[in-house]
Formats: C-alpha cells, structure tokens, sequence
C-alpha cells in the first residue's frame, strides 16, 4: 500500500501534486510519503503484538535524516551497518541502545564508537571479527554485547547480488559451527554474549523461506539461550514489496492493488509469530525496503526522444548515478506519468538516461503511454535503495530529496551544486 495515486489526472502524493514539485525544485527528485512510511511500520508493529519484539529499520534502505526521524518518533530502532549510519541515527533522535550493528568489515574505529554510545549489540559475522571486538572492548575496559550471525544455509528464491543466507555467501558463520563459536565467545573477555541473529536475503516475495528458516534454527536458539542466558532472536529483514502495477486506476482509492507475487506484511505474520512465540526471547526485525521501498518515487522529465534502427528511446534527465538498481539488479521500477493518459494506447519504449554507459536505462522495451521532450514521470518503488546508493558519476550533482506530509511538502536534502562537487578537492 502506498499513498501515490492520480486525482483529477495528475499524480499525487498524498495530497501534493507531484508535477508542481518537480516544476518548483527540479528533477531528478526523489519524493517520499510520511503516511506510507508510517503505515507499513504500524501494520508490522501490530501484527507482531503477540510476541516481545522490536522493529529496527534497516539504515542502508534509505538513511535520510527526516526518515529515520519520523520512525525514531514511532518508537523504532535500527539497524546500521557502518559508524556513519550510527551518526545519522544520532542525529535524526534514534537511540545507540535500539541499534544493531551488522556489516562484515567493522573497522576498530567503528566498533569503539558503537562502545561509546552504548550500542544494543554487535551482530558478528566472523570469529575473527568476534576476537577483534573483544580486544577492542577488553582494551576499552568494558564488553562488547553480540549476536553471532548464523548462515542457516536456506534458499532465499532472489537475486543473487541481495541472497546472504547461503553457505557460499560472505555473511554470518555457518550453522554447523555455531555452537563451537559461541563456546568460544564465553570465555573471551571482552565479550558479552546477548543474542542471535540471521538474515537470509532481501526482495523475498514468498513467506516459505522465512518460515524454513525460523524452523531450522529454533532449536539451535532454544540450547544457545539456555547455555548462555540470551536475550534476543533476530530474524533480519528481507521480506519483499510491489514493483508491478503499483497504481490503481481513477480518484476513488489511494492505495497501490495487489501484486500476486508479493506477500502482504499479515501473511509473512502468519507463517513466522506461531514458530517464534515459543520462544522466551526477545524476538528483533530489521526491515528496510518493506518499511520505505513503496513510499518513494524517483521524477525525471524527458529531455529528448530518439528513434534508433530499431528501438525508440526517450533520453531523461535522471541516470543510473541518481538511481542504480536497474543497471546493478536488473531491478524493475513501473515508469508512470505525472498526467494521467486518457487512452489506453502506448508504446514499446527504452527509457535511458544521460550517463555515458550503456547500461544507463530504467525500463528497456517497455510499453508506456507515449511520452515526448519535457513530459514527467515518476520511476515509481524507489523509497529503497535509491537515494542511498546514487553518486556523483559523471560529475553530476545529486538529486535533492522532499518528504510529503499530508499537504506539506519539505525539502528534507537540498539539491546538490556544482560547487559540492569539488568540496575537499585541491589542485596540489
């Protein structure tokens, strides 16, 4: 569900007309609705009432200052996977004490400022990450609370560049040896062993994984919980959103129709709080593309259109630097125009932007209304993994970003300018 939707022929967010947004702050621009935000997370929290439970949205998604604000007012806690997320979440009100700490490669730097604002817990993914943790708290005379990582080996069903639950991924510590590697942690002395935690991938659209999983590792948490006195059970994130017909059509409803290879938030729910309840734990989430992915559109305006031997192409003003998940996942985001079309009428079209790389391209032989130089549309699901992830590729600034709130509209990032792009730079 999201609250993008056509009235009076022209798209909105909740109630702010996008096209007057991206005449007034220029596009690309990147557009995110309050109300979804705060929708999918409510409609998690309370379908996870029957358990002890704590939501931590996943930084990476989308780390914008007033995003993570909004939910660190819901009461969330997060995930983050550098020292930089741990600042922002600072920064927007989050709490150290409600942040997990994931990532491979933590430095000796980011683990001591995670120590020194008390984080919730480190979730180690390697017994040599495990030791250095421990010196590092050892040597600050405190302990480092941690959950390993365990690599349950259960098949995800998604792309492989986003499936981290296979023994052949670099994340978490197979589950075979996990009972040796905690045995191990006990007897450290910079380490304090407080939970558990896996994650097996991210854009999965079937509940059967989630279930497979929390099944395999139950028993395995239940021994470890009695053998060392655990607090928590965390099952990360990963559960998957609408990319496809996404838009209803007319005034009458401003949510987005079913896609039936998606799961609704209540049916993940119904497969994975049964299993869990039997759990005397603390049982933590991390979603981020379910909480944000459909509560952000990318705009764009066609600068030209450009009919080649065989294909048509129409040239926007956005590229693969503003929004890479095309070019990187092969990932799909529903090309909508700002101005409802009244026929039905379209054609095969490939949408590509100005950066010099063949794979800069958002839709390839996509059938679109038809489009001409200066129309707008919005590349629609890119609250997730948009923002996050664009560069100054090219040397070109980066988008600015507004978040809608029922009639008002913030610029919550200023659109970048030549001169940010040359900021620490020198000629010697």
């Amino acid at each position: 569900m999201h609250s993008f939707h056509y009235h009076d022929g022209r798209l909105q967010c909740e109630k702010v007309d996008l096209e007057k947004l991206a005449e007034t702050h220029g596009t690309p621009l990147y557009v995110y609705s309050s109300a979804t935000i705060l929708d999918h997370y409510r409609r998690l929290d309370a379908a996870m009432a029957g358990l002890d439970h704590q939501i931590c949205f996943a930084v990476k998604s989308n780390s914008n200052l007033a995003v993570l604000h909004l939910l660190a007012l819901e009461g969330s806690g997060f995930d983050i996977v550098s020292g930089g997320e741990l600042f922002r979440v600072l920064n927007a009100g989050g709490q150290a004490g409600k942040c997990t700490f994931a990532g491979v490669g933590k430095t000796t730097d980011e683990i001591e400022y995670g120590l020194r604002h008390g984080i919730y817990s480190f979730n180690v993914e390697s017994e040599a990450e495990l030791q250095h943790i421990s010196d590092v708290a050892h040597r600050l005379g405190t302990r480092a609370p941690v959950a390993i990582r365990v690599n349950p080996n259960v098949e995800a069903g998604t792309h492989k560049y986003i499936s981290t639950g296979k023994s052949e991924n670099k994340f978490g510590i197979d589950i075979e040896r996990i009972r040796e590697v905690y045995a191990a942690a006990a007897q450290l002395p910079g380490i304090q062993l407080r939970g558990i935690q896996m994650h097996i991938g991210s854009q999965i659209t079937k509940s059967t994984p989630f279930a497979q999983a929390v099944e395999k590792m139950l028993p395995l948490v239940s021994e470890l919980q009695r053998d060392y006195a655990l607090e928590f059970f965390s099952i990360g994130g990963g559960l998957g959103i609408v990319y496809h017909d996404s838009i209803p059509a007319g005034d009458a409803a401003w949510w987005a129709k079913d896609d039936s290879s998606a799961i609704t938030i209540e049916e993940y729910a119904q497969a994975v709080v049964p299993l869990l309840q039997t759990l005397p734990l603390k049982i933590i989430f991390e979603p981020g593309r379910l909480i944000v992915g459909n509560a952000g559109v990318l705009l764009t305006q066609a600068l030209y259109v450009k009919q080649g031997g065989k294909k048509k192409f129409v040239i926007a003003d956005a590229g693969m630097n503003d929004l890479i998940r095309p070019a990187l996942y092969q990932g799909y985001h529903e090309v909508v125009p700002l101005r409802e079309p009244t026929t039905d009428h379209s054609e095969a079209i490939d949408l590509v932007g100005p950066v010099c790389e063949s794979g800069d391209f958002f839709a390839q032989d996509r059938l679109v209304a038809p489009l001409e130089a200066g129309s707008y549309v919005a590349l629609m699901s890119a609250g997730a993994y948009g923002f996050v992830m664009a560069s100054n590729y090219n040397s070109r600034p980066r988008p600015a970003e507004i978040l809608v709130n029922q009639a008002v509209a913030s610029v919550v990032r200023r659109r970048e300018s030549l001169d940010d792009l040359i900021l620490g730079e020198t000629l010697s």
